[in-house]
């Protein structure tokens, strides 16, 4: 019998052509390596889902997964165990089934791909819209504008009133209040949607109409591209059938055509409003708003704001009171100007300081007439506070991006870095340290507002005063995001121009007929996100002290030759420039010390890269390399930042040609081996490097996701967890189609001292049975996954328990319970498709998992509870006695296909959870007949009629009906149920 398939086999191929029967015998392994490649862009493709139908789950809108996308997961899981089949056939196939397994895997890697071709969109309509109108927006504590806001808010609650134009100068709270309204309405739920789109100086339309899109979450069906008049039918059909929303319309200078954006009229039959906010009285006229107009703070309230900014060091300083006064006067009741002023005073305790500003404001504000040029003229007083010239330089720094621009902070103060703003220390990363130094100076000063903890922004006023210093020193050519087709003409190239920004614009091409001829002095020319597809080849020759170049995310393809003659040029930045296949030779660029490469399409390294001895920062994360030269990284021996693709095996690194790389900090990048690896963390220790932040795949399979300190082990056959982790100190792991894996942790394992360790997820190992091998608690192992927060483990065949010890699977007496610190940051914990396991988590494990926020099971297809109670409590206590699961921070219990799931906990036992938020149940999970009894956190009640304050449980009505109640007939009248 055991040639009866192989040969049964053979007849199969029998019907396939010579040709394509030789082909798929010869090029077995190449059929292999594709199947194995599309199989596990599958798994990325599921989790992506996952993870984003989780965040949908839990975002303010509460929404809810469309069926389509769960009839795809689970027809993708299915297709992920038959493909688990084939492999093994393949694996354990004869000779003589070559030429068969090569067709058997070459058809179901093309069902696979038709299949994933087929995959919703993991950040595109995974989703039905819940109730949410919107998200609210960060705002400040307002201070004596309770009466405009009001006012606003009545007109909005009026039928009657369909425009509204909030009208006031610069700096005088026009946004704030319209933020805290935007927010109030979203609260209130008066209308299906509330929209805020910020307008600017340079109006532009299309922008307007994406803005509008990107708040109403169109993607599939937004054209992109294509005319505005086309886009203003699409946009206006679809707020016709929003309903009854708000339209915010912040800092509009110019009148707006509604019509040619696509904005439908507001009127009060269709209960629509619009709200704009303007410093121009001749917009709301145009517009035919109800005014309402924000008047300055009075001066109590102007004193009442300062006094709240500048420190309680100067509340309680009552020599310093009297001038206090005196400048917030000055202040005229701007809360801008008082924020900022206050900001540059904080913690100043010299009244010769506060003299002296008092002076300069009175000197500044009486020079002009109008009230903005006062606000900006008050604003300088702050710039000039600025003891540092260096810091003075950053702000201005920040002006040449666009109006209203959120600014990323790390790309900001890498910026700086390249502009020389900042003086170099010992290690790149203290540079990056002393940068945030500034940065936070900058907002304590209020001259950056701080947007979300990765983003500031200037506030248009402050802009304004920075844009007026530089046009006080013809300097600066400031034009980004003005929507220029073409470069300025000549005469803007003045010969002294030392900066250009025109980033954000729509210029295609640079030709030689715009040359600017006089740049000898042009240090910085930022043209990043512009379509430029061309650069005349003598654009660079005159500009011989050019030391920054940006050409990020444009369409160029080639770089002309006179880029090699910029021998001052210390930053060339190309990525994101996905055409870029060519470079010219860079031997010339010996002062180079920045060079982005990454997302381009370049296939060898540029000539002359090895002349770049200066280089601290490579980046070539390319997936189109063909190979790193050997002997190229030894001769960087500077370099503090490398990057190349992780998935590129063609770019492999190599210990011995890294070990020259003394100064190392940042690295990304592929391994062939855990052998090479290995040598090369053994090369650090040796050294004393230690690599601050890194992305590093190990072997053949690669999976997108992670954080920093991230290292991926996929497919490496006979490796059993040897691994030299020290000093690198792995924070994000995955363990990836490595069948001689058995467990992450016993008495010989490396991962004992993953003491920092704080995402872990394995799949696809054959072999792994559980992920911790009790045995191997000693002492010294006390801090164990201590770190540890969230646990992923998928497609794990043999896993029949998340702890194993001497005692048995899963089980444990109170003389074995693992040490107090073992998992105590544990967050979340996801198991999918293990098949064999029965039991989640056991009982006496529950005191480590205090801090667990959420449990995600998926098409486990054996188990059978989630929290088992132990044997021996359960013999101690009694049948009929309550026993407790502790878990005071669970927020989520999601369970999925789990056709023998009959518990969440034993019937004897009742839930101390009141932060639970979700149970989901989805699939056939129709074994699951009870849904355990709740106690609260405080007290000893029993559980009658008891659930936690903010729980919801969102499944099929049917399941709901098959629920059983007969132990707490009114339990069911306090739950909150969602059908799907």
């Amino acid at each position: 019998m055991e040639y009866v398939e192989p040969v049964a086999g053979i007849a199969t191929c029998l019907g396939t052509p010579v040709c394509k029967y030789l082909q798929y015998h010869r090029k077995l392994n190449d059929y292999v390596r594709s199947f194995k490649r599309i199989r596990d862009e599958l798994n990325c493709k599921m989790e992506d889902i996952e993870l984003q139908l989780k965040a949908e789950l839990l975002s303010p809108g509460r929404k809810i997964p469309k069926q389509g996308v769960e009839n795809w997961l689970k027809d993708a899981n299915e297709m992920i165990a038959e493909a688990q089949d084939v492999e093994n056939k393949v694996r354990n196939g004869r000779y003589l089934c070559r030429a068969c397994n090569g067709k058997l895997v070459d058809e179901k890697t093309g069902e696979m791909k038709g299949f994933l071709d087929k995959a919703p969109n993991a950040s595109e309509g995974l989703a039905i819209d819940g109730p949410s109108a919107g998200l609210p927006l960060p705002t400040s504590e307002l201070v004596g504008e309770e009466a405009v806001r009001n006012e606003i808010w009545a007109c909005l609650m009026q039928e009657k009133v369909s425009k509204i134009g909030v009208w006031g100068m610069g700096g005088v709270g026009k946004t704030t209040i319209m933020k805290h309204i935007h927010n109030d309405l979203l609260k209130q739920q008066r209308f299906e949607r509330v929209i805020w789109v910020t307008i600017s100086k340079e109006f532009n339309v299309m922008k307007v109409q994406d803005d509008i899109a990107a708040a109403l979450k169109l993607k599939e069906d937004w054209p992109r591209e294509g005319d505005k008049l086309r886009r203003a039918a699409i946009l206006s059909e679809i707020l016709k059938k929003v309903g009854k929303h708000v339209l915010i319309l912040d800092d509009v200078w110019d009148e707006v055509s509604l019509e040619e954006v696509g904005i439908p009229e507001p009127s009060d039959s269709n209960g629509c409003k619009l709200v704009l906010t303007t410093r121009s009285e001749h917009v709301f006229k145009y517009m035919g708003c109800t005014v309402i107009k924000v008047k300055p703070v009075s001066a109590q309230q102007a004193l009442t704001l300062f006094l709240s900014k500048v420190g309680p060091n100067i509340v309680q300083n009552q020599t310093l009171m009297p001038i206090l006064r005196l400048v917030v006067e000055e202040c005229a009741g701007l809360p801008l100007t008082i924020v900022v002023i206050a900001g540059t005073l904080r913690g100043e305790d010299d009244p010769l300081i506060w003299k002296n500003t008092l002076r300069e404001l009175k000197e500044r504000i009486g020079k002009v007439q109008e009230g903005e040029d006062k606000v900006i003229e008050s604003l300088k007083v702050s710039f000039n506070h600025l003891k540092d010239e260096k810091m003075k330089h950053c702000f201005l720094h920040c002006a040449l991006y666009p109006e209203d621009f959120g600014i990323e902070k790390h790309g900001l103060i890498d910026s700086w870095i390249e502009e020389g703003f900042i003086d170099d220390m010992s290690t790149r990363q203290e540079t990056k340290d002393k940068g945030h130094v500034i940065l936070k100076k900058l907002e304590d000063n209020c001259l950056l507002e701080k947007v979300s903890s990765v983003t500031v922004k200037m506030h248009d006023a402050v802009r304004d005063m920075a844009l007026s210093i530089t046009r006080m020193n013809p300097r600066y050519m400031i034009q980004a995001g003005s929507q220029l087709e073409e470069l300025p003409e000549k005469e803007q190239w003045s010969p002294d121009i030392e900066k250009v920004s025109l980033m954000y614009n729509s210029i295609s091409e640079i030709s030689i007929d715009v040359l600017p001829t006089k740049c000898q002095l042009l240090t910085t020319l930022l043209l990043q996100e512009n379509p430029i597809k061309k650069i005349s080849s003598s654009f660079f020759t005159n500009m011989p002290c050019l030391s920054v170049l940006n050409l990020s995310s444009t369409k160029i393809k080639s770089l002309p030759n006179s880029i090699s003659e910029l021998k001052n040029l210390t930053t060339l930045l190309l990525c994101g420039c996905e055409e870029l296949r060519d470079l010219p030779c860079l031997s010339m660029l010996q002062e180079l010390k920045k060079l982005d490469l990454s997302g381009t399409k370049i296939e060898e390294v540029p000539e002359g890269m090895d002349m770049l001895i200066k280089l601290r920062y490579l980046d070539l994360r390319v997936r189109t390399l063909k190979e790193i030269p050997a002997g190229l990284l030894p001769k960087l021996v500077h370099l503090q930042h490398l990057g190349f693709h992780e998935n590129n095996e063609k770019t492999s690194l190599k210990a011995e040609e890294m070990e020259p790389l003394k100064k190392l900090e940042y690295l990304t990048g592929h391994f062939e081996d855990i052998s090479e690896f290995n040598k090369f963390i053994s090369s650090m220790q040796q050294s004393k490097k230690n690599i601050i932040k890194y992305f590093l795949q190990v072997g053949s399979y690669n999976v997108c996701i992670g954080r920093e300190k991230k290292v991926t082990i996929g497919g490496v056959q006979n490796w059993e967890g040897e691994l030299i982790m020290h000093p690198i100190e792995i924070r994000d792991l995955t363990i990836i189609r490595c069948d001689y894996f058995r467990n992450l942790v016993d008495d010989d394992s490396s991962f004992k001292n993953a003491i920092d360790l704080r995402v872990c997820r394995i799949w696809g190992c054959e072999g792994i049975e559980c992920v911790v091998s009790l045995s191997s608690f000693a002492s010294s192992s006390a801090h164990l996954f201590q770190s540890l927060e969230v646990l992923y483990l998928r497609d794990l065949p043999k896993l029949s328990a998340f702890i194993m010890n001497d005692a048995g699977i899963g089980s444990a007496t109170t003389s074995t319970l693992a040490p107090s610190a073992t998992f105590s940051h544990l967050k979340e914990i996801m198991i999918v498709n293990c098949s064999s396991m029965k039991t989640l988590l056991p009982h006496w494990l529950l005191p480590n998992l205090q801090n667990l926020e959420e449990i995600d099971v998926d098409a486990c297809s054996q188990l059978v509870e989630i929290l088992g109670a132990a044997t021996s409590e359960v013999e101690e206590k009694g049948s009929d006695a309550l026993i407790k699961f502790h878990l005071p921070k669970l927020r989520v219990l999601s369970f999925w296909e789990l056709p023998n799931l009959k518990s969440i906990c034993s019937k004897s036992g009742v839930m101390v959870c009141d932060s639970l938020q979700l149970i989901q149940v989805a699939g056939d999970c129709y074994k699951l007949k009870r849904i355990p009894p709740f106690v609260p956190l405080v007290g000893n009640g029993q559980p009658f009629a008891y659930a936690p304050p903010s729980l919801t449980i969102f499944s099929s009505t049917a399941w709901w009906e098959s629920l059983e109640w007969d132990d707490h007939p009114n339990f069911k009248n306090v739950l909150r149920f969602n059908p799907r």
